[in-house]
């Protein structure tokens, strides 16, 4: 049997005990050892070496919060720390990150929704995520199943649809079974980006009776004549609330089981949703364009990654419309970002045009700069796949003609599993 979690709790002003431990009560997965109702109260030796976890309960922004959680954290940077913010936590998120939590979740703001199974999965899930993180065991976990690639981008407008939808077209054109994921749930169009038709979507995967399983995800997805498989946005912006966290992890995780690559379209910002694809991801794309506020913002998503403890060897970025003369340099982008970009997307009036015809450029375009840049990116993905499963055995499979376990892969697009 699986030892328990044993998890300290502190509590700041104004939160009830009874609540917390009501939240909290999720045995045999969790232990709380000793629950405190002050900030500066002592916890004493034994709980204090036996602890996994902190865990600390606010209700909503607090300074103390931030103040406690810099103390606790730089005491014992080896343990792991979680925050539970009752209400909503838009503009708490990023100072928790930079205080030092190891991650946040946000509790129901009605009473009688605390209790509920899908809030105690999302707990336990948390606190075994910040435990696999310090024990350095999430990349391991990652390059088990399936690259994730989470296309972000803090400001609207800059080619988020365009990158992703390219990135995914570009990964099926090399023969690799690639899904793509939209995640922009209000206003998303992947589908008018690849010209497909939203018969089904993620609102009807997510309000559909019985479990889910990898079968029944793929038949929810429309089919790209590239291959690409898409599970597509609402059709409707008042459909998004159907789509929660807990549903995103449980897809993310058959989609990975399911197919070599799986791109996910966000919409700008770090909602709790982005927040999960990030969780869920084994890569991170970042993307940018040259003008100082997009730059400006793309600094600061690679700076909350980094808060976040995302690993930044496995964040990527572009630039978009790389070439436009507005006063900015390459050098300039680099030192205004931190780094240079890993991929450069001149600008083209075919890039609107294939947008505008639903034909990715990496079809349409296929001699032309921005197709070869997308290809570009498709192939930094490809290599590190490639080194993340290599056997340790100078390569050798097995009878079964087998790596690692896993059959040896046939780049023939014949074997995307297309629908008759």
């Amino acid at each position: 049997m699986t030892e328990p979690i044993k998890i300290l709790v502190v509590l700041d002003s104004g939160v009830e005990p009874e609540l917390i431990q009501t939240v909290l009560a999720i045995e045999p997965e969790v232990q709380i050892l000793a629950m405190a109702d002050s900030l500066h109260q002592d916890w004493g030796r034994t709980a204090e070496e036996s602890a996994d976890i902190l865990v600390v309960a606010c209700s909503g922004y607090s300074d103390r919060v931030l103040h406690f959680i810099s103390a606790a954290t730089a005491e014992h940077a080896e343990r792991p720390l979680v925050v539970l913010s009752e209400g909503a936590a838009n503009g708490f998120v990023r100072r928790v990150f930079e205080a030092g939590a190891d991650d946040i979740v946000s509790l129901p703001d009605s009473p009688s929704a605390h209790v509920n199974g899908a809030l105690a999965e999302e707990i336990v899930f948390t606190l075994q995520k910040a435990l696999a993180r310090k024990r350095g065991s999430m990349a391991t976990l990652r390059d088990a199943l399936g690259t994730l690639v989470c296309v972000l981008g803090p400001k609207g407008g800059i080619g988020k649809t365009l990158t992703a939808t390219n990135l995914a077209v570009a990964l099926a054109e090399e023969g690799e079974r690639t899904a793509i994921v939209d995640l922009d749930l209000q206003f998303g169009d992947v589908a008018l980006a690849v010209g497909l038709a939203p018969e089904r979507t993620i609102y009807d995967l997510a309000t559909s009776s019985g479990a889910l399983d990898a079968e029944k995800i793929e038949a929810y997805m429309a089919q790209h004549d590239s291959g690409v498989y898409a599970l597509l946005a609402p059709i409707r912006p008042d459909q998004a609330s159907a789509v929660t966290v807990e549903f995103l992890r449980e897809v993310y995780e058959l989609l990975r089981g399911s197919y070599d690559y799986v791109v996910v379209d966000t919409p700008p910002g770090f909602t709790p949703e982005v927040i999960a694809s990030i969780d869920a991801s084994s890569h991170v794309c970042m993307v940018g364009t040259l003008d100082s506020l997009s730059l400006k913002n793309t600094k600061l998503g690679i700076e909350t990654l980094d808060l976040m403890g995302y690993d930044q060897s496995r964040v990527s970025v572009v630039l978009n419309r790389a070439d436009s003369r507005v006063g900015i340099t390459r050098e300039d982008v680099a030192e205004i970002v931190g780094r240079p970009p890993d991929v450069l997307v001149p600008s083209h009036r075919d890039i609107a045009r294939s947008v505008n015809q639903g034909a990715p450029i990496v079809l349409s375009g296929k001699r032309s700069e921005a197709a070869r840049a997308f290809a570009d990116l498709a192939g930094l993905y490809i290599t590190n796949r490639s080194h993340a499963l290599a056997p340790a055995a100078n390569g050798a499979a097995d009878a079964n003609g087998r790596h690692n376990g896993k059959p040896r892969k046939r780049r023939s697009r014949r074997l995307l599993g297309r629908r008759g």
